[in-house]
C-alpha cells in the first residue's frame, strides 16, 4: 500500500465544542479534540456512551446542533456525507456492509471500478487479497454465505484499499472471534504505516489502546478524558465500565 502523502499543517480533523443527537433527544455534549495527521485516537466509553455519534459526526453522516466540524483548517459543518468522502473520510460503520448476493470479488470489483475506473480494478483487487489473504481463497464465494469476521474483512477491504485521509473505524471487533479481531488489527496497524490517520471506535478497550496514541473517554455524552494513552492510568477502569444513557437508538 503506498504512502498517503500530505503537508504536515492544520490538523486532519477538529471538533469544536459540538453537541448532536436524534431529533430533540441531545446524545454529546460540547465534545472538542483535535485529530493530528498520521496518530491513532481511541474513543472509548461504554454502551451509549456516544461513540457511534460522534463517528456520524465526524463522516457528515449526523450535523451538529451546535459547534464545528473542521477539516484541515476548513470548516465543513453542514456538508453533505459525500462532501466528507470526497476530503477523504471514510467511515466503516459498525456492522457487514456488503452486497450479500454477490460474490467477494464482484463486490471489490464495484467499488474499484467507481473509484478508480475500469483499469485500476486489477490493481485494487490484488492489494485487497495482499491485505486479506483470506478474501482471495473466498474470491468466488457470494459474500452473503461467507462467515461473520469474513463479510466484516470484505467491507474494510472495500474502503481501507482506497487509502483515506481519515478512517473512521466503528467497532470493528464487534462479534469475531479473536483471531479474526486480530487480523483486522494488523490491518489497521498496515493502513496506519501508509499515513492513513485513524478513529477507533472500540468496545474492546485493550485492541484499541494496543495501537492509538491518543485516547478519549466518553461518559453520558461528555468527555471525561482526552489526551495520550500512556496518560490514561486508571480512568480506564475507574469509567469504560460505568455505563452511559445514549438514548432509544442504541447507538
Amino acid at each position: 500500500m503506498a504512502a498517503v502523502t500530505e503537508p504536515a499543517t492544520a490538523p486532519v480533523l477538529e471538533l469544536r465544542d459540538v453537541d448532536a443527537g436524534y431529533g430533540p433527544f441531545r446524545a454529546i455534549f460540547d465534545v472538542s479534540f483535535s485529530l493530528a495527521r498520521g496518530r491513532v485516537l481511541a474513543l472509548l466509553g461504554s454502551n451509549g456512551a456516544g461513540k457511534t455519534t460522534i463517528a456520524r459526526v465526524c463522516s457528515g453522516l449526523i450535523v451538529p446542533t451546535s459547534g464545528k466540524v473542521v477539516y484541515q483548517g476548513d470548516d465543513v459543518t453542514g456538508q453533505r456525507a459525500y462532501k466528507y468522502a470526497r476530503h477523504g473520510i471514510i467511515h466503516a460503520p459498525e456492522g457487514r456492509s456488503v452486497f450479500a448476493s454477490l460474490t467477494v470479488a464482484e463486490n471489490l470489483e464495484l467499488t474499484f471500478r467507481r473509484s478508480r475506473g475500469r483499469n485500476g480494478v486489477k490493481k485494487g483487487l490484488d492489494e485487497a487479497f495482499t491485505m486479506f489473504p483470506r478474501l482471495r481463497d473466498r474470491r468466488h464465494q457470494i459474500a452473503g454465505t461467507l462467515s461473520g469476521g469474513e463479510q466484516r474483512m470484505l467491507s474494510l477491504a472495500r474502503v481501507i484499499v482506497e487509502r483515506p485521509r481519515l478512517l473512521i473505524a466503528d467497532e470493528l471487533s464487534l462479534g469475531l472471534a479473536p483471531i479474526v479481531v486480530d487480523e483486522v488489527y494488523r490491518t489497521l496497524e498496515q493502513i496506519r504505516e501508509a499515513g492513513t490517520t485513524l478513529l477507533i471506535v472500540e468496545q474492546h478497550v485493550h485492541h484499541a489502546l494496543g495501537i492509538a496514541d491518543d485516547a478519549i473517554v466518553l461518559v453520558k455524552g461528555e468527555v471525561a478524558y482526552s489526551g495520550p494513552v500512556s496518560e490514561l492510568g486508571d480512568l480506564q477502569s475507574r469509567v469504560l465500565g460505568g455505563g452511559g444513557g445514549e438514548g432509544p437508538v442504541g447507538v
